[in-house]
């Protein structure tokens, strides 16, 4: 009986070539340390979290090309990283926040809300290394992942500020967290911070408004978070009325 050999990697592999993986990991386990702090009723800390892993995501990607450090294993595992960061600890989240007292129907729309983000990273993936046509505008089709995660989060961030207290609205929440979920696997042309442009003459007023934002930041955090959610809803209104003229 003939035994197969067994291969051994002898290969060294340069420990700045595992940081785009090391950056994958410690995303996901602040997604998963967000599901354990939702569990516990620390509300702040697990939306804290969730932001965390929603500012960290793409950095992998982006370590990865500057380090010539691109794999289909990082591929793969980023979107499996990006699934429970952005799909299963927001679901959680809000259900253990406002709709848990609607029982089986919350939890209808969780799994709605989880399932559509699981649809939308794979037709990510599978649409991943189509080639750019030359002279077309680069753009999201439906609402990204991590985007999605920070709009379904928007209930918590208005209790959080004090603005209005959602966990008396049980339904309409979980309704709007389908809705996002529609979003996420819709065809809407979305915005891409890849196609953003800045004009040398307007370079100071951006870093104005970056100082005006962390002093937001640090006074008003969940205000912040307000306020940017309403102003990607605005884009996400815009790309609607052009959808909606260009085919009128």
């Amino acid at each position: 009986m003939t035994r197969r050999p067994i291969l051994r990697q002898t290969e060294k592999l340069p420990f700045l070539h595992l940081l785009p993986n090391l950056v994958t990991i410690l995303g996901l386990c602040a997604g998963l340390t967000s599901i354990r702090f939702a569990i516990i009723e620390r509300f702040e800390i697990a939306a804290a979290l969730i932001i965390f892993a929603a500012m960290i995501d793409g950095l992998d990607g982006l370590l990865a090309r500057r380090l010539q450090a691109t794999s289909n294993f990082g591929a793969e595992l980023d979107s499996l990283s990006d699934f429970v960061n952005f799909g299963v600890a927001p679901g959680v989240l809000v259900y253990t926040f406002v709709i848990d007292d609607l029982g089986g129907l919350g939890w209808i729309f969780v799994l709605v809300y989880a399932c559509c983000c699981c649809l939308r990273l794979a037709r990510f993936n599978v649409n991943r290394d189509a080639p750019i046509v030359p002279g077309t505008r680069v753009h999201f089709l439906g609402v990204p992942a991590p985007a999605g995660a920070m709009l379904a989060l928007f209930p918590l961030y208005l209790s959080l500020d004090g603005i209005l207290q959602v966990q008396n609205y049980p339904l309409p929440v979980a309704i709007y967290l389908g809705c996002i979920g529609a979003l996420m696997i819709s065809k809407l042309p979305t915005l891409s911070p890849k196609t953003l442009r800045i004009s040398r003459d307007k370079v100071g007023f951006v870093l104005i408004g970056m100082a005006i934002l962390v002093g937001i930041m640090f006074t008003r955090f969940w205000l912040l978070m307000v306020l940017a959610d309403l102003a990607y809803g605005l884009t996400l209104v815009w790309a609607m009325l052009r959808a909606k003229s260009r085919t009128a």
